[in-house]
């Protein structure tokens, strides 16, 4: 009898406690909710409430400020019958394959030497990252400096003694937008690297010891073996640095203003020239509207292709 009364004590007691576990934990989820409800709602409002009203603002003919006189797609025919626009995608197309590339691939070198074990490791890294701490703002305007015929580097080597020596690109409007690519190349290499060196960090020593075995040495081995197992890497360094890339603006404001003429402009650029200068708005948030798309035509897939290696992973587990 005193058994048979002790394991219903028992089972009372697991009862309660399974109770009092499963109050605390919803009130733990109750107090997540909470904390996490007005980031919620800021973000609803401020993030995509303001991207629903400049879809509606793109199907009207606002000028200087908004209104609610809807013309269809005119707003779109104006956007791709603008000469300027042609330009921005074509500096666009020129910058954003240059920096993504040689960012990607001087990133890459760079993560691959310091990956050797070299000595003054934890120096290098910060190097190579400062220029990242930096905001593109104070980075343009450096560069700016830097690359101005009359202040920066071509005046320093004429005071050296080099007379010859020119370098007047940021004032030329066909070599101007490379300048351009050198200011952001010089920032984000940096992170470029960080994101490579978490990867080769990340890659199995045993696989890497079992191709040496095979015979697998030097370039031969990051070629065959070691690069292949950065897919993810790769994807996550190329979604990031094309976005970046799709929103440039500040970059270009601070280093050539998008000139000279508009040899520099970019589609962020002519957003803001064209919907606070010019007082377009329609036109402007139309052209909001196409880089948005560009960018989404970016990140969804990288996002569906997460989302398909995760599940893949947990049904193998």
């Amino acid at each position: 009898m005193t058994i048979q009364l002790s394991s219903v004590n028992i089972r009372r007691v697991g009862a309660a406690s399974g109770r009092a576990g499963s109050l605390v934990r919803r009130h733990e989820r109750l107090i997540a909710r909470l904390l996490l409800m007005p980031s919620l709602i800021s973000s609803t409002i401020f993030v995509y409430g303001f991207i629903a009203f400049t879809l509606v603002l793109s199907f009207t003919d606002s000028k200087l400020l908004p209104t609610f006189n809807f013309v269809g797609w005119d707003s779109y025919a104006k956007l791709w019958g603008l000469n300027n626009w042609h330009v921005a995608l074509q500096n666009l197309l020129v910058f954003g394959s240059l920096y993504v590339g040689i960012c990607v691939a001087l990133g890459l070198l760079i993560a691959i030497l310091i990956d050797q074990n070299i000595k003054g490791e934890n120096i290098f890294r910060p190097i190579f990252l400062y220029p990242m701490a930096l905001s593109f703002i104070v980075t343009g305007t450096a560069w700016r400096w830097f690359l101005n015929p009359g202040l920066g580097l071509e005046r320093s080597m004429h005071n050296l003694g080099w007379t010859d020596f020119k370098f007047d690109w940021i004032v030329d409007s066909h070599m101007a937008i490379y300048t351009v690519v050198i200011a952001g190349v010089w920032q984000s290499t940096g992170f470029c690297m960080a994101m490579f060196l978490a990867g080769l960090r990340s890659v199995d020593r045993e696989i890497v010891k079992a191709a040496a075995v095979d015979g697998a040495r030097g370039i031969t081995l990051y070629r065959r073996i070691i690069v292949p197992m950065l897919r993810s890497t790769f994807l996550s360094v190329f979604v990031i640095q094309t976005h970046l890339t799709i929103k440039s603006y500040d970059l270009v404001v601070s280093l050539t203003g998008g000139g000279p003429g508009n040899s520099t402009d970019l589609p962020a650029t002519f957003m803001y020239d064209y919907t606070f200068t010019r007082n377009q708005m329609g036109v402007g948030s139309a052209s909001s509207i196409v880089m948005l798309l560009a960018v989404a035509a970016v990140i969804v897939p990288y996002l569906w292709a997460e989302l398909r290696d995760r599940r893949e992973k947990g049904d193998a587990k």
